[in-house]
């Protein structure tokens, strides 16, 4: 049994409504309960209907979120973004929650729900809010990283994932994988993917041995010690006697090169025969950059050899020379062995666009300071000027800005070196700028390279959103 005392207050009151009672739609002036996640927020009416069009302004007791014991409206929502919004009616400034743990994504989630444009934040929190916004931007390009993706699965779910990589998925869950379908998959994981099995990474040992024995030997063909000299001979007449005139005209590389480089070439070609026979797909293999290098490297010594066999003294040297440089391309095949150029490679890539403006700067910087010592070593006498036209003022530019100083050229004048200390130090302060946002870049691929697998797999799969966690800890932003 209830009791009610006469001295009950206002509130209770209005919690006693009749519920056969027709609800009316508040005034202007009536103070509205907000219950979002358990925190009651208490406004007037007249403050929701400030920003027309929302979730907010549109609130009637008819609507099913309505409580009439209670007389309040129930959202299942963040309560710690819900103050801010309600702020936002109060004030008409929209701001970033910095009092709990809110990430972007779910910020404008819940701002999305309310009815609420993201683009009214405040410029003081403008950079808090659009943060999770360049780091997803880096993510993207980081989950592309093939690095032992599906170490951690179990061979079933490994053998599931590579028969949808290769297309084969409705055959693998039917029943009807034949012999080809098995081993495909197998045999291109061996040489595609070094850390998917102890095989693959010998395999994968094998190619790097001899990617290493095949540029040393590019390299120490060149060394004067190994080179053979070329002796040509020729009759001459002296004195009415004729003798056997020997003359050195050039050096060409030991022969024990050109046998290592053909045993090297004979890997690489049965390697890139068979990735491209087992490969998922023979039109993304072509677009792979590292099997172009790898392809065109392998036909340049195929070219070279022919060049030399068929014209012998005839070949342009030139030309077996440039193709003989193409080969040097192949280092690039070791970030597909290595975690770490991997990371490197990807981490360049995510900062395309601090990049793209460090040379967009420094290519500014250095024609404006070209043309601006060129002029200075031309007010004073000067007879030692270096700076015979802009065109080599730009050399000396480039030098300057990227803080190398080579000292072949050197300004003499007063306004010269003025020129010059500015440059040096505009140089500095260009280059330092994109460094923090490459650095960013690298601390975060790298610190998580070991959970990248997992990352991957939460990306393909869906299985959790961005706004993780452990996400936030990777950009290191502190957690409140």
């Amino acid at each position: 049994m209830l009791f009610f005392t006469p001295c009950a207050s206002r509130r209770q009151s209005e919690m006693l409504v009749d519920p056969l009672k027709p609800s009316t739609a508040p005034s202007m002036d009536e103070r509205v309960v907000l219950n979002v996640g358990g925190i009651r927020h208490e406004t007037y009416q007249a403050t929701l209907k400030k920003i027309p069009a929302t979730r907010l302004s549109r609130l009637t007791p008819a609507l099913a979120n309505f409580d009439p014991l209670l007389n309040e409206y129930y959202f299942d929502r963040h309560p710690g973004v819900f103050a801010q919004i309600l702020n936002y009616y109060r004030t008409g400034k929209l701001h970033y929650p910095t009092d709990v743990y809110v990430c972007g994504p779910l910020f404008e989630e819940e701002l999305e729900y309310w009815g609420l444009d993201a683009n009214q934040v405040e410029p003081c929190c403008w950079m808090t809010y659009t943060q999770h916004r360049d780091t997803q931007e880096t993510l993207a390009v980081l989950d592309k990283l093939d690095m032992d993706i599906y170490k951690d699965e179990d061979p079933q779910t490994r053998e599931q994932l590579m028969m949808k990589k290769f297309g084969w998925e409705e055959e693998y869950w039917a029943g009807s994988v034949n012999f080809w379908m098995k081993w495909k998959p197998r045999i291109w994981a061996l040489f595609d993917e070094p850390y998917s099995s102890f095989c693959a990474k010998f395999i994968a040992t094998i190619s790097v041995c001899f990617i290493v024995v095949s540029i040393l030997s590019f390299c120490l063909k060149t060394h004067p010690s190994f080179r053979i000299a070329v002796i040509s001979m020729s009759n001459v007449t002296v004195h009415n006697k004729d003798y056997i005139g020997v003359q050195r005209t050039s050096t060409e590389p030991h022969k024990i090169f050109s046998q290592i480089e053909f045993i090297c070439n004979i890997w690489f070609t049965c390697e890139i025969i068979v990735r491209f026979i087992f490969c998922p797909s023979k039109i993304k293999f072509f677009k792979y950059p590292l099997n172009i290098i790898d392809l065109v490297a392998t036909l340049s010594f195929y070219t070279d050899a022919v060049l030399v066999r068929l014209l012998d003294e005839d070949a342009p040297k030139d030309v077996v020379e440039f193709l003989s440089m193409i080969r040097i391309l192949r280092l690039f095949k070791l970030t597909q062995h290595h975690r770490g150029l991997q990371i490197l490679i990807h981490t360049f890539r995510a900062s395309a666009k601090e990049l793209i403006l460090l040379v967009f700067f420094l290519v500014l910087g250095i024609v404006i300071f070209a043309a601006l010592v060129f002029y200075a070593e031309k007010m004073e006498h000067n007879p030692e000027n270096q700076f015979k036209s802009i065109p080599v003022g730009l050399w000396w530019a480039i030098i300057t800005m990227t803080t190398v100083g080579y000292g072949d050229m050197t300004p003499h004048t007063y306004m010269g070196r003025l020129v010059g200390s500015l440059c040096a130090i505009m140089g500095v302060l260009t280059i330092a700028l994109p460094v923090p946002v490459i650095v960013s870049n690298f601390a975060m691929s790298d610190s998580k390279s070991g959970d990248m697998p997992k990352f991957l797999k939460i990306l393909l799969h869906g299985g959790m959103p961005l706004q993780c966690r452990w996400l936030k800890q990777m950009i290191q932003i502190p957690i409140k």
